[in-house]
């Protein structure tokens, strides 16, 4: 079964899909065709996933078929690198769009065509204004625009000047192509929109072909219906497009006539997913990149080890709505953790390492114990090195803990993992004051860690061998912005400045050398964490992908 197979197996029902039911009981379309139009400006996040497993989703639930088509109508900020990411990120996530990849370049002979139509039907006309001089006499929403003085021009006229936009005649921004619909229409869309502007730039695919390019409005519908979508699924911000979409539609001799369908777009508190931020945050060094793990892109989210399993069950949960409203990111956290916890096999790490030494355990003797990858799975197991000098973690010792504190201290016994039964004796300090090495001794009738004479410990402990352990880097990751609702005018004094803590000083036990990048293991008690490309061999590098608990609320609440 498909990732989109399984998505929409699984997912309730929804207005999209009551459409879309509805239209194929009326026998109004023999095939169901959706499409995912990224344009390729920047990486794809999150809320990009949302649209993905919708458009993938419904297409295979009904039988159909999804197009992956990328606008690209803007050279100047589109680059192949995008291209390469977004086809990435897509196939990451489960889906495939088979041999119906497409470009809005693809069409541009068509959609010039199509532009000369409305000229000579005196639907569209080239005006000499500037940006700023057509912004001026738009109007507003409560007064009407202004006509373009240009607005009558002779229809030769105006093919003549468009042609000669086209041959490169004219710089950028000395001419635009407009269509002539009405300068005092209620949706300020349809106040004679630019069709084309000329922008002298090198295009990713058809490179100096082209001197002119096609707005948004224009290239998109047009795509959609050369293409023979027949629910073109969008944003709500798009609302206020559709009558345009339609007049291009009505106006045109178009091969098929899709409709335009707008749902609610993704937001998550403590996130942005505004590209030009996004941009910004790499473009200014503020993140490492856009696949930093902090970072909402798809990228980010792999690097970081999130499961693409976590990410459609996250939308599925989510739902498709109407109105916009902002998501606890906690639910997305959830389906993490729960992907994880039963995917996710178990190692053991430590983090802020405590040396242990266990002074009974013969001096150069060592011995492999058996140990757990999953507790699903009792079948499933590894071998961990066990020896005189540990391991532990820093804060698994307290030399006056409190009552509940049910891990080492003098004189205290605690189990360690798939070990034996230890009691500490004696602490080593440093001139400082601080404690460097716990002195200990260990039971050789507890071997797997359980007691003959039935005696209980309260606390159990993970730990490495000294001997066996691999150096790491340990990555924590916090949420990039500390603040639920980010203000976006002023995001970069919104960052986080505890999103990233680099734990240098690592110790792991060996079989973790041999995860590959990208794929998470939890680290008992400690969490979930995937190796980092940054590894080396003499040096592994991981990223904590999430905790084994929400830990950031207590942070913010000063818990």
């Amino acid at each position: 079964m498909t990732a989109a197979e399984t998505i929409t197996t699984e997912a309730g029902r929804d207005f999209i899909r009551d459409i879309i039911q509805a239209d194929i009981d009326a026998g109004r379309h023999k095939e169901i065709v959706t499409r995912f139009p990224p344009e390729p400006n920047g990486y794809l996040h999150i809320g990009h996933a949302k649209s993905i497993c919708l458009n993938f989703g419904v297409a295979a639930e009904f039988g159909g078929r999804c197009h992956l088509r990328f606008d690209d109508t803007n050279p100047v900020k589109e680059e192949q690198e995008y291209i390469d990411s977004i086809e990435r990120d897509v196939r990451w996530l489960g889906f495939d769009w088979g041999r119906h990849l497409y470009y809005a370049s693809d069409y541009f002979e068509q959609l010039y065509a199509w532009a000369e139509y409305l000229i000579q039907g005196g639907k569209a006309f080239v005006d000499d204004q500037s940006q700023e001089a057509i912004r001026a006499t738009r109007g507003t929403l409560t007064e009407p625009g202004q006509n373009s003085p240009f607005r009558e021009r002779p229809i030769e006229e105006n093919l003549d000047l468009f042609r000669r936009m086209r041959a490169g005649e004219f710089p950028n921004g000395a001419r635009v192509l407009r269509a002539k619909i009405d300068m005092a229409a209620g949706n300020i869309n349809l106040r004679d929109p630019v069709l084309y502007r000329i922008l002298h730039a090198s295009h990713p695919r058809t490179g100096e072909a082209w001197c002119i390019y096609p707005s948004y409005d224009f290239a998109h519908g047009q795509s959609d219906a050369i293409e023979c979508i027949t629910h073109s699924i969008c944003t709500l911000e798009f609302e206020d497009h559709r009558p345009l979409y339609d007049w291009f539609i009505d106006n045109l001799p178009v091969p098929s006539k899709p409709h335009q369908y707008e749902f609610a777009r993704l937001n998550l508190t403590y996130t942005v997913l505004s590209k030009r931020v996004l941009t910004t945050l790499v473009r200014e060094g503020l993140v490492s990149g856009w696949d930093d793990p902090r970072m909402p892109t798809l990228a980010g989210l792999r690097r970081r080890g999130v499961p693409p399993e976590a990410l459609r069950d996250f939308a599925k949960r989510i739902g498709v709505a109407k109105a916009n409203s902002v998501v606890d990111v906690a639910m997305l956290d959830f389906s993490v953790r729960e992907v994880l916890n039963r995917t996710a096999e178990r190692r053991m790490a430590v983090l802020k390492p405590l040396k242990v030494v266990i002074e009974n355990y013969p001096d150069g003797q060592t011995e492999e114990l058996e140990a757990l990858n999953h507790p699903d799975d009792p079948a499933s197991t590894r071998k961990v090195t066990f020896g005189r000098e540990l391991y532990v973690e820093r804060d698994d010792f307290m030399e006056n803990p409190p009552k509940k504190f049910h891990r080492l201290s003098v004189g205290r016994e605690v189990r360690l993992r798939f070990a034996y039964f230890i009691t500490c004796r004696e602490v080593v300090k440093d001139a400082a004051g601080e404690v460097v090495e716990l002195r200990c001794t260990y039971d050789p009738a507890t071997k797997g860690g359980n007691a003959p004479d039935g005696r209980k410990v309260q606390g159990t402990i993970h730990w490495v061998s000294a001997a066996a352990a691999v150096p790491a880097e340990v990555r924590l990751y916090n949420h990039l912005f500390r603040n639920a609702a980010p203000n976006v005018a002023d995001f970069a004094s919104e960052i986080n400045p505890q999103s990233l803590e680099v734990l240098a000083d690592c110790k792991l036990e060996p079989s973790l050398a041999a995860i590959p990048a990208g794929q998470a293991v939890q680290f008992e008690r400690q969490g979930y964490f995937c190796p980092d490309g940054d590894s080396r061999p003499d040096r592994l590098v991981f990223n904590r992908t999430i905790g084994l608990r929400d830990t950031w609320a207590k942070v913010k609440g000063g818990g």
